[in-house]
C-alpha cells in the first residue's frame, strides 16, 4: 500500500506567459488556460513562428558546436539575420573556455503550489556577472518601458538571482531584435530593489491566482477583471468563447512572448 496521501495536489507549471496574460486580462487567462479555448493562428503569425522557430534552433545548434550550413542554405533571410547578429554580438564571438554558457537553459524554482519556469536561449556565466540573452525575432518595440515591465524581464531575472550565487546587480537580460538582418539590442539590467519588488508583485499575483483557481474548481466561478480595466484590457469586451475569437484576436508572435506555454 502506497504511503502517499489520498490526495497529492501537483504543482502547476507556469511561465512568463502566464504571468503577463495573468495579470493583463484573468477571464482570457482562464479562456486560454483553463478552458482550453484557442484560435488557430492566421497563415502570416503562422509563418512568423515557424521562422523564429528556426532561428531559435541554429542559434541552439551554433552553441552545440553542430552543423548549421544547412538550416542556413535554404532560408537566405535566416542566413542574413544569422550572421549580423553574430557580427554585432561581443558575446557570440567570445571564445573563452573559462566561461560557462548554455542555450536553451531551463530553470524552475516553486512558490507555494506553483513551479515557475523559465526557458533562457542563452545564458552566460562569467566570474563575476552574468548575462541572459533573448533573440526576438520580430521588429523592435518603440516602448523599451514594456519589455522592462514584462513577466518575461522580470521572471527570467529574478529565477536567475534566486537559483544561483549572483547577487541581482551581477545579472542582466539584453534583448536582441533581429529579424531585420541589422540587429539591435536592449541591455536592462537588475537591482536588489528590482528583486524585492517582483518577488512581492509575483507573490501578489499567485495568491489571487491560487484563489481563483480554488473557485474556479470547487464554484465553478469565472475569473474576474481586474478593477477599472474597461481602458486598458485588450479583451474587455468578450463575453463568450465565441466573441472572444471573434473581436478579441490579439497577434501575440508579435509580442513579447515567444516561448511555447506549458498547460496548467
Amino acid at each position: 500500500m502506497s504511503n502517499l496521501p489520498d490526495q497529492v495536489s501537483p504543482l502547476i507549471r507556469l511561465s512568463q506567459g502566464h504571468l503577463n496574460l495573468l495579470e493583463c486580462c484573468p477571464p482570457k487567462f482562464q479562456q486560454v488556460y483553463l478552458d482550453g479555448l484557442t484560435s488557430l493562428p492566421e497563415p502570416e503569425q503562422q509563418k512568423s513562428r515557424q521562422w523564429g522557430s528556426r532561428f531559435h534552433l541554429l542559434m541552439q545548434q551554433r552553441e552545440l558546436t553542430l552543423p548549421i550550413d544547412s538550416l542556413l542554405t535554404i532560408d537566405p533571410d535566416l542566413d542574413l539575420a544569422f550572421k549580423a547578429l553574430v557580427q554585432a554580438n561581443r558575446d557570440l564571438q567570445e571564445q573563452n573556455s573559462d566561461i560557462w554558457r548554455e542555450a536553451e537553459h531551463c530553470r524552475t524554482i516553486t512558490s507555494g503550489s506553483f513551479l515557475l519556469t523559465v526557458i533562457y536561449d542563452l545564458l552566460i556565466a562569467k566570474t563575476d556577472r552574468a548575462i541572459i540573452l533573448d533573440w526576438k525575432t520580430y521588429r523592435q518595440s518603440r516602448d523599451s518601458k514594456n519589455l522592462v515591465n514584462n513577466w518575461q524581464t522580470r521572471l527570467y531575472l529574478y529565477v536567475l538571482a534566486e537559483t544561483s550565487e549572483y547577487s541581482p546587480a551581477q545579472i542582466q537580460m539584453v534583448y536582441w531584435f533581429v529579424k531585420s538582418g541589422k540587429p539591435q539590442s536592449v541591455t536592462l539590467d537588475y537591482s536588489e530593489q528590482q528583486h524585492q519588488q517582483t518577488e512581492q508583485d509575483l507573490a501578489d499575483l499567485l495568491n489571487e491566482l491560487k484563489t481563483w483557481l480554488s473557485d474556479y474548481r470547487q464554484l465553478g466561478s469565472k475569473l474576474p477583471h481586474r478593477v477599472n480595466c474597461e481602458q486598458k484590457c485588450p479583451y474587455r469586451q468578450f463575453l463568450s468563447a465565441e466573441s472572444a475569437e471573434k473581436n478579441c484576436h490579439q497577434d501575440w508572435s508579435k509580442s513579447i512572448c515567444e516561448i511555447e506555454e506549458i498547460s496548467i
